[in-house]
């Protein structure tokens, strides 16, 4: 009995021993590779003191870029270049949409993206969920050579089978069928789903973060993107997942307020460049698609196709939020479900605010996740006094993710306004620098606010001293929420 005490004490003493040594290690990691000295500071303290839960936490959260997929896409790059280096010296001095000199605020979103605005697109805004499918549902219906798919969220509910009925049958018409969804995302997803769209003819894969051997803990990136492409000519983008909660149906959050667009034009190529590299990830094969860019003669709206996530060199959505608020000059009206931005990006809208531009932020009055609102209120306190007017929405959950700057610059992605967004989920934002547009979402957005309330300064100090604490506690969490 005593040699048994014996051999585990030392077993135990063994393994205290290598956590405090990896703790050790992990934190030298956190100091040369963390965004920020506060959470280089932050995880260095954590790994020395508390090794024994932090080294677990730090394997799965440390991680602020997604190396995995960064030496995939160089490994295929071969094949995605042909494609690209076929785009650029072909088509892309014909599709460039033009600017005049005083437009330079552009060109930042241009390099971000590392590809052009391109002219004569179309864009249609898609309000809600019944509009959204509607279209989506319709533009299946049309496909004559293929249809490419990636959501977030996919759910085997009453909207998931009609989208996957839809697919089947556009399979046995021998329409060739590319669906992406995210492993994390979509973990409720039945095998009976997967297995009925597999077995007619759907190629079917997840965007799964944790493949190879080095990955096998990285479970904090998402593929955030919500994509439908028909034939390489319309792409349907936006916030919308499949559930039936996003065509109004959950019995807390309902109505369900989210905003997609249908896009046809050259712009069209842009998305499915941002697709086929989220494909090769999950695939590792590039699809024989259409690259030929279809212009809509009769229309011009200039379009920039930004997508953004772990994998860029420059924290791209965050660049872009924060150049977007520094170039407004009379407003920026941003739409997000959730709020818990940078210190950069809260800079940048109290600045703002302070110069006289016209800042609104609309976010939801009820959550759907219960630490990211209570985060939320922290940044909000961040912002008081500054002349940042906040709006809660009311009537239901607003899930749209939304901006529009001045009078001609306007925007309709998947990114919100958090950590998660800004740094770790795969996203994708359609800019749109037209008058006409930004104007039709001006009026979308005039309509939203009459549904929300302003918040009053102080509104946290009224709380309960206990919602105080947690939203403090939140707050800490947010890199990881």
């Amino acid at each position: 009995m005593t040699y048994l005490s014996e051999h585990l004490g030392l077993v135990i003493g063994l393994g205290a021993s290598v956590l405090h040594v990896l703790g050790i290690l992990a934190s030298i990691h956190a100091v040369m590779k963390a965004r920020t000295s506060q959470g280089a500071i932050a995880w260095a303290v954590a790994l020395v003191s508390f090794p024994y839960l932090t080294v677990p936490l730090y394997a799965i959260f440390g991680r602020s870029k997604f190396v995995g997929y960064v030496d995939a896409r160089r490994v295929g790059d071969h094949e995605i270049r042909d494609v690209t280096i076929k785009l650029r010296d072909e088509h892309v001095e014909k599709i460039r949409a033009e600017f005049s000199e005083s437009e330079t605020s552009c060109q930042a979103l241009e390099n971000l993206a590392r590809m052009p605005f391109t002219g004569h697109n179309e864009a249609q805004l898609l309000v809600d969920g019944k509009a959204t499918f509607d279209a989506i549902f319709d533009g299946i219906d049309s496909a004559e050579n293929y249809i490419l798919v990636q959501f977030f969220i996919v759910k085997d509910d009453d909207l998931g089978k009609s989208l996957k009925e839809k697919l089947i049958g556009k399979a046995k018409e021998g329409i060739r069928i590319f669906f992406l969804y995210d492993e994390i995302g979509s973990h409720a997803l039945s095998r009976s789903y997967i297995s009925d769209l597999t077995e007619a003819g759907v190629v079917m894969k997840p965007f799964k973060t944790t493949q190879g051997r080095a990955n096998r803990f990285q479970i904090n990136f998402r593929n955030h993107r919500k994509i439908v492409i028909i034939d390489g000519h319309t792409a349907y983008v936006g916030g919308l997942n499949v559930g039936d909660e996003y065509m109004g149906k959950h019995p807390v959050l309902s109505p369900w307020r989210d905003t997609h667009v249908r896009l046809s034009g050259p712009a069209v190529i842009g998305v499915q460049v941002s697709f086929l590299e989220d494909w090769y990830w999950a695939a590792r094969n590039v699809p024989e698609l259409s690259w030929v860019p279809e212009m809509v003669l009769d229309r011009d709206q200039r379009v920039l196709v930004l997508p953004s996530g772990p994998a860029d060199g420059q924290e791209t959505c965050s660049l872009m939020f924060t150049h977007l608020i520094n170039s407004a000059r009379k407003r920026i009206w941003i739409v997000s479900p959730y709020f818990v931005p940078d210190e950069s990006v809260l800079s940048a809208l109290r600045l703002a605010s302070l110069k006289g531009v016209d800042v609104r932020v609309m976010i939801p009055e009820k959550p759907d996740h219960r630490m990211v609102y209570l985060a939320g209120f922290a940044c909000l306190q961040e912002i008081e006094g500054t002349g940042v007017k906040i709006y809660r929405y009311r009537e239901g959950f607003l899930h749209q993710k939304v901006f529009v700057v001045d009078d001609d610059l306007a925007g309709v992605g998947t990114a919100n306004l958090d950590n998660r967004s800004l740094r770790l989920n795969f996203e994708i934002t359609l800019v749109f620098a037209d008058r006409s547009f930004a104007k039709e979402v001006e009026t979308m957005l005039e309509e939203d606010f009459k549904k929300c309330r302003e918040v009053e300064p102080g509104e946290l100090h009224k709380k309960p001293f206990w919602f105080q604490v947690a939203v403090r506690v939140a707050r800490l969490l947010s890199p990881i929420l």
